[in-house]
């Protein structure tokens, strides 16, 4: 009886923590649970762009898997919680290089398959221009020459870690080991005709009668006009779309907006218009490299792999003479050690995707686009109700 009677005048005496103190628990509590929640098992993303379009709309706000494929372990574990590279306000890096961490996933439910919706880093994201992030350096570095870039950038060019780089969200339509081709606009994996999707959508020249086209039949249909010059029009039409306008009773032609063969764009990947003429509806063939895999080295085809050895792999390289020293000695083959991913836009011709960054490493991948959860339109007060709480896999297929 008086041990109870100490017992319970000691805790009494014990003083309780103030309220502000219980809250900053509190607080600190939610963030470490959000950061482990964000890193290891879901995260949202938010379409920016409509490179997607009409699988993803812009506006579209998804969650995105971290353990589909297996979560990675940060590169840069010391950074500013819920932020990704950029500091909010102040606009300085949101992580330090003080610790850096190699790459290595965590077991997953899976592995990336093909045509799944896929979260990554931009592969050309490890070097910015702090006032140009939008643009690609290395195609900046092409267009304007890459000492001009240097030399009036100096002090605004940064490097990033993998994890830190910019986040892109495509379709992923070759997987490590396939072989890959565009034909006349026509993707092939494997020689067969890659799967189609009925709300990917490409540019089209149409040409209608002396009436032209309805602009509420073009709207109701979602079809967009780029370009319309008398009864000349250039439309992007969704899949699902285009038998009707091959049906339409006041249309009389309707034809791929295609880039001919031998029309190469300089800035496809991998850059060397001397021995790959490739532009965005005439590309490859080539294979994408799977782990293991070895293959040949030659002034013709060193430009598909140099930087997946250098930059992906982590390997020094130096070319001299037509010979290849890796890692100061000569080869003439290397060997892959990582699986690497190809990734197009369903709006094929509003993406900027592989076909101007190239291989996507499996480092670079960050999880699976699983649901949507909201929508809208121009504003918050237009929602797309019949998106909401939708399965990434039924909107996109």
């Amino acid at each position: 009886m008086q041990l109870a009677f100490w017992r319970k005048k000691k805790e009494d005496n014990k003083k309780k923590k103030p309220i502000w103190r219980e809250w900053l628990d509190a607080g600190v509590f939610a963030l470490v649970a959000a950061t482990i929640i964000r890193t290891f098992f879901i995260e949202a993303y938010t379409i920016p762009t409509g490179s997607m379009e009409g699988s993803m709309l812009i506006n579209d706000f998804l969650f995105v898997s971290k353990t589909a494929y297996g979560s990675r372990i940060p590169n840069t574990p010391i950074a500013f919680p819920l932020v990704h590279n950029t500091m909010p306000l102040t606009g300085g890096k949101s992580y330090t290089e003080a610790v850096h961490w190699n790459y290595h996933r965590l077991p997953g439910f899976g592995k990336v398959q093909r045509n799944d919706v896929v979260v990554f880093n931009f592969p050309d994201g490890d070097t910015v221009i702090l006032e140009r992030q939008n643009e690609d350096y290395y195609d900046v570095c092409i267009r304007e020459g890459r000492e001009n870039v240097i030399n009036n950038n100096a002090n605004h060019i940064i490097t990033r870690p993998v994890d830190k780089k910019e986040n892109y969200i495509k379709r992923c339509v070759g997987i490590a080991g396939d072989k890959l081709q565009l034909v006349d606009g026509i993707l092939f994996i494997n020689d067969k005709p890659a799967e189609e999707f009925p709300h990917s959508q490409m540019h089209y020249i149409v040409e209608a009668k002396n009436f032209g086209l309805s602009s509420d039949f073009l709207d109701d249909n979602k079809i967009v006009i780029n370009d319309a010059r008398g009864n000349l029009y250039n439309l992007t039409i969704p899949n699902d779309k285009l038998n009707l306008i091959k049906t339409n009773s006041n249309v009389v032609s309707v034809k791929l907006d295609m880039r001919p063969r031998e029309e190469f764009e300089l800035t496809t990947f991998p850059k060397d218009p001397q021995n790959f003429k490739w532009n965005r509806d005439n590309y490859g063939p080539l294979t994408l490299p799977k782990k293991g895999m070895t293959v040949n080295l030659t002034p013709q085809t060193i430009a598909l792999y140099r930087r997946a050895i250098i930059n992906y792999e982590g390997n020094t390289m130096v070319e001299k003479e037509g010979k290849f020293f890796i890692n100061g000695k000569e080869a003439n083959t290397y060997t892959f050690q990582m699986d690497y991913y190809w990734m197009m836009g369903d709006n094929r011709h509003e993406s900027a995707d592989s076909r101007y960054f190239g291989f996507v490493p499996e480092d670079h991948i960050v999880g699976k686009a699983s649901f949507v959860w909201l929508s809208y339109q121009d504003n918050i007060f237009n929602l797309r109700w019949k998106r909401l709480l939708r399965s990434v896999r039924s909107l996109s297929h």
